[in-house]
């Protein structure tokens, strides 16, 4: 059974039970109707745990008439994770990981106004403080929007820990650091240290203190939206790794 898998490509719906059980050789696979669906590749959709099975299960069975693999990030997250068996693929997304350290959102602050910058150091400033502590990884603050290259050596440990995950950690790591522009925040949210909420909040602590100025636009607020159900979903799946 060839799925679409992470295409934007959408098909009818052809099953009518979406389940779990456990996979030949380890982990738990996603059953539609009893058989396990594949990727182009042949690849079975089969998950480490049975709570990382469960929620992409859950998306399966959610759908309607039609699969809409926009609704399904946790689909495309165990596709996209599977794809890490190639070293090529998995050492891109180490790469991605780095690549976020490298231009840290919270490394970034603003020059003005006091009240903003104020926010950013009190709560941005907590994250950095964190990262050097418990991931032994020291990143330089700047100011304004010029690039200021991190050092070597941090870049080099993000590197190692990213390295040092499981392929589906790994797939949420680089997920949630393109999310939120952050590899301190991607880890944060991975280690816990941070709620999908909070870390969400943190990556958009720009955009909050411009609405509270001047108004919420309708189409940001709905694209906003969207980024936090993707953040829940990725705190939903680091905590059923």
């Amino acid at each position: 059974m060839s799925l679409p898998g992470h295409s934007a490509e959408r098909m009818r719906r052809f099953y009518t039970t979406a389940d779990v059980a456990p996979a030949d050789g380890g982990g738990f696979a996603v059953r539609l109707d009893g058989r396990q669906p594949r990727s182009p590749k042949g690849q079975a959709l089969v998950l480490p745990t049975e709570a990382l099975a469960q929620l992409v299960a859950a998306e399966w069975a959610a759908q309607g008439e039609n699969i809409l693999p926009e609704t399904m990030p946790a689909t495309k997250l165990a596709w996209g994770a599977l794809t890490f068996a190639d070293e090529a693929m998995r050492q891109g997304a180490v790469a991605r990981v780095a690549g976020f350290a490298e231009t840290d959102l919270v490394c970034y602050f603003a020059d003005g106004p006091a009240s903003l910058v104020e926010r950013q150091e009190r709560r941005w400033g907590a994250v950095i403080d964190w990262a050097a502590r418990e991931l032994g990884a020291s990143f330089h603050r700047t100011q304004g929007v010029i690039h200021e290259p991190q050092p070597p050596a941090t870049i080099a440990r993000i590197e190692a820990l990213a390295g040092a995950e499981s392929n589906f950690a790994l797939a949420g790591l680089a997920a949630a650091a393109s999310l939120f522009g952050s590899a301190i925040l991607g880890f944060a949210l991975r280690r816990g240290e941070l709620t999908p909420e909070a870390a969400f909040e943190l990556s958009r602590l720009d955009e909050t203190f411009q609405e509270e100025r001047w108004g919420v636009d309708a189409e940001a607020a709905a694209r906003a939206d969207a980024m936090a159900a993707e953040a829940v979903m990725l705190g939903a799946w680091f905590a059923a790794l």
